[in-house]
Order: C-alpha cells, then sequence, then structure tokens
C-alpha cells in the first residue's frame, strides 16, 4: 500500500469514527448542561466548595467564577511545582524555578499546556498526577462551561442569566470529561502505554553511558491530555513517545480523542438553540477547513524534492515511522486547528509550507474544530462578525438566531478577534528587536523567525505545540509567554461573557423574507471566506518574513 493511500485510509477512518459518535455525545452533552438534577458526588462537591449550584449568575458574575477559580488554581500549581522537592513521590527531582513554575502553571491552567522542561527529567508523580492532570480536566471543563454560556446567550431571552458556572464546571468534569477519559485510558493501556508509579531505572547499556527512564501514570494523563485538548506530554518528545504513543492505532484514537468533543459540541449547540441545522452550519464551517488543511499538508509533505525523498515516501524528516507521512500531517493539522498542542513529530522538521500551515491553522483562531469550548465559542464569535459583513452588503441590520447584532455586540466581537493577534505579533516583536531573545534561537533567518512567531502564535491562542529549536527555558521567554497564555485565554473570555449577557437580554427578533439565512450552504461559505480573508489580512506580513520566505526559497 502506497504511504498517500495509507494517510487517505487513516483519514476516513478517522471521519467515520467522529461521525458515529457525534449525535449520541452531543445529545449527550445537551442532556448534561440542561438538566436541574445533581448527582450524589456533585452535591458533595457544592458542599465541599460552598457553592449553590441552583443560583442563576449574569455575566459579570459567571465571570468572577471563571476568573477566581483560574486564579486559585494558577496559586495551586505554582506552589505545588515550588515545594516539589520536599514532597513524596518526587523521584529525587528538585522544587522548579519561579519563573518556570510560573509559565507552566499559566500554561496548564489556561488550557495551553506550553511545556519549557523535560517532562521526565523535571516533574515528579505528584506534580505530573496531582497537578498538571488535575488542571488537564479543570482547564478544558472550564472552556465548555464558557461556550455553553455563550449558547445560553442565543437560547435565552429578557433575561441576563446564563447558568451556574460551578454547576457547569462539575457536571464538564464528572459527567462528560472523566467518564471518557477512564474509557480511554483502558484503550490506550491495552495498546501499549504505561501506567504505573515506578521510579527510576535504567533500559539498558549503551556506548559511553546507559539510558534512564521514570514510570508514571501516563496513559491516564494521555487520554485527557488529548481528550480536552490540552497537549501536555508526560515526556519530552510528547505523543512521539512510545510509552505515551505506542503505534498506529493509537496514534489514530488520538486524534479522534482531539477531535471529538469539539465536534460534537455543534450538535449540542444545535439542540440548545432549538435548530439541529443551525448545528450542522457550524459543523460544516469547521470540516470544511479541516479537511482542506489535512489535504494541503498531506500534499505539502508527499511533495518530492529529490531521491532521498522517494525513498522515504515523503518529508519524513522529524517524523515517526511507526506512523509515516500521512498520520503526521492528520495529527499535526488536528492539533494546531484544536488548542490542543500534543506533537508525534516535530513541525520544525516539517517543510517550509507545511510548517506554515501548523502555524496558520493556530492563527485561525482555532475553531476548525477548536478546543473543547474555546472552539465552538469562537467560531460563534466569527459567526457574528460574517452576519455583520453580510449586513453590510445588503445594507440590512444583522441578525443572527433570532438576535440582532447591533453596536455593542460588534464591539464585544470586534475586541475578542483583536486579542490574539495584538498579543502574537505584539510580543514576536519585541522578542526579534531586543538582543538577548534572538540568542535563544537555534536557526537564523526565516526559520529562526519562524521559531518565536510560533512559539508567541501558540502560546496566544492555547495551543502548545512548539516549532522546536527554540530554547524558550529562559526568564524572558518564560514569563511573556506565561503573560501572553493568560491574557490570550481569559481576556477573550470576558467579550465571549459579555457577549451572551447582551444577548440573553434581548427580545427573539422574527424572520422576514430579508433575515439572512444561517442554516444554508451560502453561509456556511461566507463564514468560511470571512475566517481566512480576517486571518490573512492580519498575519500575511509575518507569514511572509518566515514560513512563506522558507517555503519558496526551498
Amino acid at each position: 500500500m502506497s504511504p498517500v493511500l495509507a494517510g487517505v485510509l487513516q483519514m476516513v477512518a478517522l471521519m467515520a469514527a467522529l461521525a458515529l459518535a457525534y449525535r449520541p455525545l452531543g445529545d449527550y452533552m445537551t442532556k448534561v448542561y440542561s438538566s436541574d438534577k445533581h448527582l450524589r458526588v456533585e452535591k458533595w462537591i457544592y458542599k465541599g466548595i460552598g457553592a449553590n449550584p441552583n443560583t442563576e449568575m449574569r455575566w459579570p458574575a459567571y465571570l468572577r467564577g471563571v476568573l477566581a477559580f483560574s486564579a486559585v488554581s494558577v496559586l495551586f500549581l505554582y506552589l505545588l511545582q515550588r515545594f516539589q522537592g520536599s514532597l513524596p513521590g518526587s523521584l529525587g527531582f528538585s522544587s522548579i524555578d519561579p519563573d518556570q513554575a510560573f509559565n507552566t502553571a499559566a500554561s496548564f491552567v489556561s488550557n495551553t499546556n506550553w511545556q519549557s522542561y523535560y517532562g521526565e527529567q523535571a516533574m515528579g508523580h505528584v506534580v505530573q498526577t496531582g497537578g498538571l492532570a488535575v488542571q488537564n480536566f479543570l482547564s478544558a471543563s472550564v472552556g465548555i462551561a464558557v461556550a455553553v454560556a455563550l449558547v445560553r446567550g442565543f437560547a435565552r431571552s429578557r433575561t441576563g442569566e446564563l447558568g451556574n458556572f460551578w454547576s457547569d464546571l462539575v457536571r464538564g468534569t464528572i459527567r462528560i470529561l472523566l467518564p471518557i477519559s477512564v474509557i480511554a485510558a483502558i484503550v490506550l493501556v491495552a495498546c501499549g502505554a504505561i501506567q504505573n508509579f515506578a521510579g527510576i531505572h535504567e533500559v539498558g547499556q549503551f556506548t559511553g553511558g546507559s539510558q534512564q527512564w521514570n514510570g508514571g501514570a501516563v496513559a491516564s494523563q494521555e487520554a485527557i491530555k488529548e481528550l480536552g485538548t490540552n497537549g501536555g506530554g508526560y515526556f519530552n518528545a510528547n505523543s512521539a513517545h512510545p510509552f505515551e504513543n505506542p503505534n498506529a492505532f493509537s496514534n489514530l484514537f488520538e486524534i479522534f480523542l482531539i477531535l471529538l468533543i469539539p465536534f460534537a459540541l455543534t450538535r449540542t449547540f444545535g439542540r440548545m438553540v432549538g435548530s439541529l441545522r443551525q448545528g450542522y452550519a457550524i459543523l460544516a464551517t469547521m470540516v470544511t477547513i479541516w479537511i482542506g488543511f489535512t489535504a494541503l499538508m498531506m500534499w505539502t509533505e508527499f511533495a518530492h524534492h529529490g531521491p532521498a525523498f522517494d525513498v522515504a515516501g515523503g518529508a519524513m524528516e522529524g517524523k515517526e515511522t511507526r506512523f509515516g507521512v500521512g498520520a503526521s500531517s492528520i495529527f499535526a493539522v488536528a492539533t494546531t486547528l484544536t488548542s490542543t498542542g500534543a506533537v508525534d513529530s516535530f513541525h520544525s522538521s516539517f517543510t517550509g509550507l507545511g510548517g506554515g500551515i501548523t502555524m496558520l491553522g493556530m492563527q485561525l483562531g482555532e475553531i476548525a474544530p477548536g478546543g473543547t469550548g474555546s472552539g465552538l465559542y469562537g467560531m460563534l464569535i466569527m459567526a457574528i462578525i460574517a452576519v455583520f459583513i453580510a449586513g453590510l452588503m445588503v445594507g440590512r441590520t444583522p441578525e443572527y438566531l433570532g438576535k440582532k447584532i447591533g453596536t455593542r455586540e460588534i464591539k464585544f466581537a470586534a475586541c475578542y478577534i483583536l486579542i490574539t493577534p495584538a498579543l502574537v505579533l505584539v510580543f514576536t516583536a519585541a522578542a526579534m528587536a531586543l538582543p538577548t531573545p534572538g540568542n535563544s534561537m537555534t536557526n537564523s533567518g526565516a526559520h529562526g523567525f519562524s521559531e518565536i512567531l510560533y512559539a508567541y502564535t501558540s502560546a496566544s491562542n492555547n495551543n502548545g505545540s512548539a516549532f522546536a529549536g527554540l530554547n524558550a527555558d529562559t526568564q524572558w521567554f518564560n514569563s511573556t509567554l506565561g503573560l501572553a497564555m493568560l491574557l490570550g485565554r481569559f481576556l477573550p473570555m470576558v467579550f465571549v461573557l459579555a457577549l451572551a449577557g447582551s444577548l440573553a437580554e434581548q427580545k427573539p427578533v422574527p424572520a422576514t423574507a430579508g433575515t439572512l439565512r444561517t442554516e444554508k450552504p451560502l453561509f456556511t461559505g461566507l463564514l468560511v471566506g470571512a475566517i481566512l480573508i480576517i486571518t490573512g489580512l492580519t498575519y500575511f506580513p509575518a507569514l511572509a518574513l518566515g514560513p512563506l520566505a522558507e517555503g519558496l526559497a526551498s
């Protein structure tokens, strides 16, 4: 079987699996967030934290819950790392330095999972399992909660109430993420991923020394890492490491986990707003971009540029022979079009244009299908922008899902789409202008610029993947990337929740003959075009200096 055909067949199998899970999971999540009943374990949690899950919150109260919970999480994870050397199960590792502890705490709480350290050489069992893995669940649940709050803003009328943050947080964790992760972890263990609390041991003697590995609860962390679109690996090699991703089946299964909830949330959206066709329109937009990017990535990576590429079947540098070019391309697109950031190959070793595709996927806003929750609310923001553009073209006040998109709503949407580009471009410009940050680049020229542009794109969009080659474990990068992660995660949520509150206060507007039919293929095309044009106008100059220059020169 040719490598190209193998890649296509894996893509077909992946789409079939996602299609089978789409309806039951989407409907189940609708019931989770619409039910007025609480499980016994949930009641214990509410009692323990002193929260009343039946109290409805307006958007400022909902936002305060998100920010307060996340601030406490950052502090807890920071202190856990700072005291690691005094904790049992530390495997003899010392406490984490302040700048790196801040960077890691900001990273995992913001669902970014950027890592400027070697996991197997820095973090013991307590920090990995009690700190990082726990935040994998909680940060993902926060994202889904904010998305559900925005959907309620569209679904409700004449009220500013968006639900209860604490109830949404707990339900997302207990009823959705935890049970699926348990099943996924069992599958990964069956595939060969390790799951233990073993210490450091030698695995063999080699010329000039020996190799050492430590065990860990890898399969359970790998499951929620992918399912929650987190991405932080137990080992430095991430999903290229055989302890995390043993074979071709586990690789495809991990891609399935990455895409599962973001795609299924579009059905939850359709059910909650009372129109499945609206959910299908959003799904069609996501799928169109995802398939387009995957096909383009496969083309760039399978394109042959000489005898070595012909023999290898494509650009194999930085890719695992266990997976090949096709599976590596699918994984790279899935992880950068979502906020996952896990890698089974090194994006820095992709072709110049291939590396640019991974970067562009993040710069779209990671909305096809995006992260758990963040992908849905990001796409709905872009839908509002598209409706506004259509309204300008025909001279009509824009409407979406029966709600008028007025000055207030479009300001919130505009602020949302401006935040991450501003963070990416300002921090990249500062790093290139100052003398010290440039010393962290392994490469010069266009590829070196891409390393820094990719780093801030990944951090600001809460992706977490690295281009490789950049030494990010410095005070400058630990501090600025940590700040970019926090601002890129929580500032957009401010405008999402403010928009949700504004929409919930409106009364429904009846559809007329002049209303834009947002469930039709025409709107899907308009939405795809708006996303690509806005992103292109924003990032094209920076991409021209990096991956485009490198790709055209090769």
